[in-house]
């Protein structure tokens, strides 16, 4: 710690602009929403409810219909707790050895290697990225399909609603990705408080829309019918079915609280005083349980306005059609939630490419020089591979744009390492568990039940993209 405080000397830091390794020092929140947010707590926990508030409340009440009240509600409460547990466990992780003096880990990753090291830094790198690309992925075709849906919405009011409306989601991802290649220029984590400042905004307003529409069906007396156990087995649906469907649900919820993985590059952007870790067990406390809220309130609710019956994705799925001025408005909300969230999901392995290619071709002008136009600045290995980037993802986005089973494969597969296994190993190591203990025994019997059901979640996932691929033609998506 005196080497660095030196460091900061040396380099003319009589202000205090360098933190206590050298790096820039981080404020916690931009200057322009000071007056807003007094304090660097109400930005982490925008940054935790712009990713855990994603698309995956829009799929909740499918969930509930596949797994019905006995499983689904219980479930949503289960993992909440299970997620908050392994987070708080997870902070103290930023600095080692000590949370509140060591030295800083500025990622997951850099966690995990010096908590773990060798194969299992491999293995969490590979989970953290694979989750965020494929969430990048995601959020693109979610974002497609609420575009498409705003279009829709209008010809069911001028038509009819006996009329199909449908529209190739083609442009709408086009649009989205256009917009996220300026997007992704936002050159790092603690540049983007204004963007989930935003983007936290506009997942309450959809998601309390949503909500709105589904009390008033509920209260005009057109409740659908629910059940204690789901969707019954019938003409419809058989055992088989039901069985895969509610494994694939189960993948859904995952998904809706995987954001373990930005967890420590959120907690990176916190001042050094008060401690970080006692800063960020408040910020995911808040963040995981306005969450929860949210999700039992538009997971319930929706299920009892369209019962066993729910679409997968509630405000796309067009149970409600009017007032469509205000499907409109919800879904515009969750386009614009989304563009955030992309960025907040995808800005680590944004980081860890750049990084990468700095150690590879140390002095490299193309990929360190730095373009400065004012306020913002340009680089151009960073234009270069982050649009890249984009259009990679955009492509993948229109050849396999199925919501459902995408979201409940991602979610189940590396829900577990990421927000069970790796943050109680670290504990386990950390706090020098004695193996055998009561302790022990419990934290590895939580890890082993949690394995087992992302395990089926997954296998149900992957049988639900393999009935999507027997009926899909590639590029032709359809809303």
């Amino acid at each position: 710690m005196q080497k660095q405080s030196v460091y900061s000397v040396e380099n003319g830091d009589v202000n205090g602009y360098l933190d206590d390794d050298g790096r820039v020092r981080r404020t916690g929140f931009l200057y322009e929403i000071v007056v807003l947010f007094q304090g660097t707590l109400a930005t982490t926990s925008a940054h935790i409810m712009t990713v855990v508030i994603g698309s995956g409340v829009l799929s909740l009440s499918w969930c509930l219909a596949q797994l019905g009240w006995i499983i689904g509600v219980p479930l949503l409460a289960v993992f909440a707790i299970i997620t908050w547990y392994t987070c708080l466990l997870l902070t103290d992780c930023y600095r080692s050895p000590d949370p509140v003096t060591g030295t800083r880990n500025y990622n997951y990753t850099q966690a995990v290697k010096v908590n773990l090291g060798g194969f299992k830094y491999k293995l969490c790198g590979l989970s953290q990225y694979a989750i965020q690309v494929g969430g990048s992925i995601g959020y693109t075709i979610t974002s497609a399909i609420s575009m498409a849906a705003v279009k829709r919405s209008n010809c069911f009011h001028k038509h009819g609603h006996n009329i199909g409306c449908h529209t190739l989601n083609n442009s709408y991802v086009l649009i989205f990705a256009s917009i996220e290649i300026v997007l992704s220029q936002i050159p790092n984590f603690h540049k983007l408080s204004l963007v989930s400042v935003v983007a936290t905004i506009m997942s309450f307003a959809y998601a309390g829309i949503g909500f709105a529409l589904s009390v008033a069906k509920v209260v005009g007396g057109a409740s659908a019918e629910t059940s204690l156990t789901g969707k019954a087995i019938g003409p419809d649906m058989t055992s088989t079915d039901k069985m895969w469907n509610a494994f694939s649900a189960v993948g859904d919820i995952a998904f809706a609280y995987s954001f373990s993985l930005v967890l420590l590059e959120i907690q990176d952007t916190l001042k050094q005083s008060p401690p970080e870790n006692k800063v960020m067990k408040k910020s995911c406390t808040i963040g995981i349980g306005a969450s929860t809220l949210l999700y039992m309130l538009c997971g319930i609710l929706g299920y009892l306005a369209f019962g066993n019956d729910s679409s997968g994705n509630y405000l796309t799925g067009f149970g409600f059609y009017e007032p469509f001025w205000l499907v409109d408005v919800g879904n515009i909300c969750v386009v614009i939630h989304l563009l955030g969230a992309f960025q907040v999901i995808i800005q680590p392995f944004y980081a860890f490419v750049e990084n990468w290619r700095r150690e590879m071709w140390p002095g490299c002008k193309f990929i360190e020089r730095e373009y400065i136009f004012g306020k913002y600045s340009i680089n151009l290995f960073r234009l270069t591979w982050r649009t890249s980037y984009v259009i990679l993802a955009t492509l993948v986005a229109l050849m396999f744009p199925f919501f459902n089973s995408f979201m409940g494969l991602i979610g189940s597969v590396t829900y577990w390492p990421l927000t069970i296994y790796f943050p109680i190993e670290m504990y386990i190591s950390r706090a020098k568990i004695p193996r055998g203990s009561f302790t022990w025994i419990w934290l590895k019997l939580l890890t082993f039940i949690c394995l087992l059901v992302a395990l089926l979640a997954a296998a149900g996932s992957i049988r639900g993209l393999a009935v999507s691929f027997s009926s899909f033609k590639i590029f032709r998506s359809v809303s």
